[in-house]
């Protein structure tokens, strides 16, 4: 008898620890919605949100919110009333306690860039010395499979809702590097479609990332990386993977430009470059201003408007400046670049980017989650609406496979010619 009081007194123990945690999580998850819910309604540029019925989406959704019982549910509502704004720079980001990227020795690489191109999943760049390299993969492959996950339904699902958006190349490509990440020294076997479409299957081994570790805000950490070199002779090239880390990124490429004054050109490829400090555009665009008071563009709040105001630095470079984008470059990299256009001093070469160009912030909701929310609008110098539009290219030169299976570069030859080009006028 005693014993099985004892087991009767620490199941109802434990019956009431569950029923407080769940208690807990629904409060919580109902404080979330209602945060972001008011967030956007109080702060949000437009304060008609654009014609929403605002108060209809709460009413629509919060009753949902009371019932979820996992975060992943309490998730899936904040995505869906973000998802009605039809914007970009809207999300949920998971605390880092729910993702399981990291591994012990932190977030790793295998050393390959994808994009969707077409309906395929092709590998863009392979980095020197990394994991995929060591095994032999090549540029032009194209990833069918990610240990027991299938590519093209991922490809196929997505490209109905995308195949109109100029968020298509940067939402899909991420579907697909979603399934290649991994911690440092955790390993995935990829399937590829070689260039006569034979399979390829690598077993690769994720390394530690190339760049300079970093956290900014509630977003997981990243790797800043940079690349500096000459290429075709005396054409300074300088590569940014993500607006962060100023200080190091600003000095490094003020010294590129710096020890390019003879140089007959400049190409910046911000290729697949997600964006980060918006202020960082303004830095950068100063080497190639020469004239006071220019703009990038302005910045449209509720209440107020701020500038994009690039400063000339001391000595600017004033040669032939081409600009690298796709469509996965987005937010601080489609300002810099559509800025540059507009004011007719950067030449852009590439793909269509993608669009997504809103400032955002990122908080804390009261169940650990991030909550990014975009608080401005942008608009180019030049009158351009960049969100859901993106910077249209002077030069296209998109990836193509057979390029790419010949280990060339399309956008990076398109604007070496277009400098050639501007030194014979």
């Amino acid at each position: 008898m005693t014993r099985w009081l004892a087991v009767a007194v620490s199941a109802s123990a434990f019956a009431l620890i569950a029923w407080s945690q769940t208690d807990d999580l629904r409060r919580v998850n109902i404080e979330s919605f209602d945060y972001a819910w008011k967030t956007i309604r109080d702060k949000y540029w437009d304060p008609k949100i654009g014609g929403l019925d605002w108060e209809a989406v709460r009413d629509r959704l919060r009753p949902r919110m009371e019932k979820v019982r996992t975060p992943e549910e309490a998730r899936a509502v904040l995505e869906e009333m973000l998802a009605t704004l039809k914007q970009s720079h809207f999300a949920i980001l998971p605390n880092e306690t729910a993702l399981n990227v990291s591994g012990e020795g932190g977030p790793g690489t295998l050393g390959i860039d994808v994009r969707v191109i077409g309906h395929q999943a092709l590998v863009t760049a392979v980095a020197p010395e990394s994991p995929a390299a060591q095994a032999g993969v090549q540029t032009g492959w194209d990833v069918s499979r990610v240990d027991s996950t299938a590519i093209p339904p991922i490809i196929a699902t997505l490209d109905k809702a995308y195949a109109e958006s100029t968020l298509r190349e940067l939402t899909l490509s991420r579907a697909v590097e979603q399934h290649l990440e991994g911690g440092i020294g955790q390993a995935v076997t990829v399937a590829f479609l070689d260039g006569v479409d034979r399979p390829e299957e690598r077993r690769l081994k994720f390394a530690p990332p190339p760049g300079v570790p970093t956290k900014f805000g509630y977003l997981p950490e990243m790797y800043v990386s940079f690349d500096s070199k000459r290429v075709a002779g005396e054409i300074g090239y300088f590569r940014l993977n993500v607006f962060l880390e100023p200080a190091k990124v600003m000095d490094a490429f003020g010294k590129a430009v710096s020890s390019c004054a003879d140089c007959r050109g400049f190409i910046l490829d911000i290729r697949g470059n997600p964006g980060g400090i918006g202020a960082m555009a303004m830095g950068l665009a100063g080497w190639f201003v020469n004239k006071s008071g220019e703009r990038l563009g302005t910045l449209y709040l509720r209440n107020s408007t701020l500038n994009f105001v690039i400063y000339p630095r001391a000595e600017t470079f004033n040669g032939p400046l081409a600009i690298l984008v796709d469509g996965a470059s987005a937010s601080t990299s489609e300002i810099l670049a559509g800025g540059l256009q507009d004011l007719g001093r950067a030449h852009i070469v590439g793909s269509r980017t993608a669009g997504a160009a809103l400032p955002s912030v990122i908080e804390m909701l009261p169940n650990g989650d991030g909550f990014q929310y975009a608080v401005a609008n942008y608009i180019s110098e030049g009158g351009n609406v960049l969100e859901g539009h993106g910077v249209i290219p002077d030069t296209p030169a998109p990836p193509n496979r057979e390029a790419l299976l010949r280990h060339e570069d399309s956008a990076l030859n398109a604007a070496i010619d277009w400098i050639d080009r501007q030194g014979k006028k």
